[in-house]
């Protein structure tokens, strides 16, 4: 009998026991959860993860995103050791822990240690709930057998590091580590993890910044634990006792504010913007511009452009010296500001010359007054030079040769090459492109012209600017900005451009620039891998007397590559169809280049086939027929600015083509006068 009632007893508190447990579930089930994805702060990142600049949530504070991996493993260990050695074996609540907890409580007349979970934790900190009341502790055991329920361990332990408090308004480990130790925190130290670690539990009574001797010793205790649970040997916590606790907290950086705030604005959804720049080449060259404006006018500013012309990337965008100085209206982006260009527009104008046949570099050209219409253009010496080859007309950066050449090129074509190149240029009327826009004459940007001169670095090909880390490659499906050989032309003609002082030479081709009145100077250079843009001017527009892109903006140009670097990129060797002989060697057509005004307009000579704009199918042969109509014999025929027949007699002739794609084919009478079309062959 006496086993009977025995059993019964037993059966009866197995059912309660069931009873209890199914009461537990369902009461645990229907927990109404906080939001299981707090805000986290928005940022940018370069193309490493490295950040570059954050913003805080709604309410002031640091919580930068971070995942599980991008932590160290030394301060999830010492964090689990220090805060919840079992945390992978229980279901939300310690059971262990609590008792031991409220036996100690019992014993000594007050808490000697929590009984938290670290999902306890996380439930507190969800509902920034305190712990003082059994009516806050019951509901936290509560909400942590719901996550446990509901989210995996390495989710709950990805919550606790985007909300534990590291004093002040810095929250999760990825803020705390950047704030205290200007790193990210998979490169944590042993005793800096476990500085992280112990600075939770009372963060503003032991911020090192604030309290130093305590965040000491509570860094130690980690250490400690650590030890005794078999994670760090006694030669990693004497180590790591020897290290020094930060007693301040650095600020965020704060790099390439106006492009991070142009992307964030075009992608508010999301979170971490990953983009091309590369943060410390951005860190130094923002410190060069600041170093070249110091000294001078209040008011001048300044912007760096550096982009891989092979991928399109962005490497380095700076808009301005200080972005927080309103003298010189650092908040404006000047990299995206419309500036006169200068002279910097002249290497395509000679390009463009050299593609259709009309000059090559070692044309002889003439530098003396000349009159287009009413419009006289002048050297900016008001000196002339006479009689002397194209490369160094361009070198010297004359005007009257550049403009006769634009005059025979024509300025639509120099805006439609522009446009190829992926710029917008601006005109201050409605009225057709003039020959002024070849000495400035028209507005662009600085990424324009890094876009103009980053075609030229790659034998003509556009190339599409690429800021962020998932946009597509920077090759892009348009037209050369100048044939292979043309663009080679440019960069061997600029690479002699007399460098600064105490600069390489001859191993970057550059030019520089300067605008009417002294308002912009410029410097935009290349090597084989590299295009960088400089200018240097006022946000307001106002003049700078004196001011020479040569003196301003050329040594930083070379200081940029100086800092990307060890070495240069060496240029691209010359195509084989490239002529590279000297003046006497050149075709008679092109020894000595002829401007259009000196010879009638209905007088030279047209090209009748195959009209511009055409697409021909070549056949099998792949051969190419052309006629010339008008025009003084013999006809210098050009494929791509490159000399491939000469017909003494014959208007018709056939042509061995170049190959499939755009070509631009030209024709030169004995007058030294042009024409050229540009077909597409298939």
């Amino acid at each position: 009998m006496r086993l009977f009632h025995l059993f019964l007893c037993l059966v009866v508190l197995a059912i309660v026991s069931l009873g209890a447990q199914r009461g537990l579930a369902i009461w645990v089930a229907q927990t109404d959860l906080p939001a299981l994805q707090p805000e986290v702060s928005v940022v940018v990142e370069d193309r490493e993860g490295r950040l570059l600049r954050a913003f805080t949530v709604a309410d002031g504070r640091w919580r930068l995103p971070v995942e599980l991996q991008e932590v160290s493993t030394n301060y999830i260990t010492q964090l689990i050791a220090f805060e919840d050695k079992r945390f992978y074996n229980h279901n939300g609540v310690d059971g262990l822990a609590a008792l031991r907890a409220i036996a100690q409580a019992l014993a000594n007349g007050g808490v000697v240690s929590g009984g938290s979970t670290l999902t306890m934790q996380v439930a507190r900190l969800l509902e920034e709930s305190g712990t003082g009341s059994w009516r806050g502790k019951l509901r936290q055991m509560r909400v942590a057998w719901a996550l446990e329920q509901r989210l995996s361990k390495s989710e709950i332990l990805r919550l606790y590091l985007h909300l534990a408090p590291f004093g002040g308004n810095l929250e999760g480990v990825r803020a705390a580590a950047l704030s205290y130790f200007r790193k990210e925190p998979i490169r944590l130290t042993d005793a800096q993890a476990a500085l992280l670690v112990a600075l939770p539990q009372s963060p503003e009574r032991r911020r090192p910044d604030r309290h130093y001797a305590s965040a000491v010793v509570a860094r130690d205790r980690v250490l400690e634990r650590g030890y005794s649970a078999g994670i760090l040997d006694l030669g990693a916590v004497k180590a790591a006792r020897r290290e020094r606790v930060p007693s301040q907290k650095y600020a965020f950086d704060f790099l390439a504010p106006h492009l991070a705030e142009r992307l964030v604005a075009e992608a508010p959804y999301l979170t971490r913007h990953s983009l091309t720049l590369d943060r410390e080449v951005q860190k130094q060259a923002e410190t060069l511009l600041r170093a070249r404006v110091r000294g001078r006018h209040k008011a001048l500013s300044g912007a760096v452009m550096v982009m891989d012309h092979q991928s399109g990337e962005v490497i380095v965008s700076v808009g301005a010296p200080d972005y927080l100085d309103a003298a010189r209206q650092g908040f404006v982006d000047m990299t995206r500001a419309v500036r006169s260009p200068g002279s910097t527009l002249k290497p395509l104008i000679y390009g463009l010359a050299f593609e259709q046949g009309l000059a090559h570099p070692e044309t002889v050209i003439d530098d003396r007054p000349v009159r287009f219409g009413d419009y006289a253009p002048q050297n900016f010496d008001k000196q002339f030079r006479g009689q002397l080859r194209v490369r160094k007309a361009l070198q010297m950066s004359l005007n009257v040769p550049a403009v006769s050449l634009l005059d025979a090129v024509g300025p639509g074509v120099l805006m439609a090459r522009m446009r190829r190149a992926g710029a917008k240029p601006l005109l201050a009327n409605t009225r057709p492109a003039g020959l002024a826009v070849g000495l400035g004459g028209v507005g662009l940007r600085l990424q324009d012209l890094v876009a103009i001169y980053g075609a030229i670095a790659r034998g003509g090909a556009p190339v599409g600017l690429k800021w962020r880390t998932r946009d597509v490659p920077g090759s892009v499906a348009r037209p050369p900005v100048l044939g292979p050989v043309a663009a080679w032309y440019v960069g061997d003609i600029l690479r002699g451009v007399p460098a600064p002082p105490s600069a390489p030479q001859n191993e970057i081709a550059y030019k520089t620039g300067t605008s009417f009145g002294h308002r912009d100077v410029w410097a935009i250079g290349f090597d084989g891998r590299h295009t960088v843009g400089v200018w240097l001017g006022r946000a307001d527009g106002a003049a700078m007397p004196g001011e020479l892109g040569v003196g301003l903006a050329a040594p930083l140009l070379f200081d940029l590559f100086a800092t990307l670097k060890p070495a240069v990129t060496p240029l691209s060797p010359p195509p084989a169809a490239a002529l590279t002989g000297t003046t006497g060697a050149l075709p008679q057509s092109l020894r000595r280049f002829r401007p259009r005004g000196q010879i009638g307009r209905d007088s030279g000579p047209r090209i009748t086939f195959p009209p511009d704009g055409a697409r021909i199918a070549l056949g099998d042969e792949a051969v190419l027929v052309a006629k010339v109509d008008r025009g003084m014999p013999p006809f210098t025929w050009l494929a791509n600015g490159v000399p491939i027949a000469v017909a003494h007699f014959e208007r018709q002739v056939v042509l061995d083509a170049p190959g499939s794609g755009f070509l631009a084919l030209s024709v030169i009478d004995a007058t030294g006068v042009s024409q050229g079309v540009r077909v597409t062959l298939d």
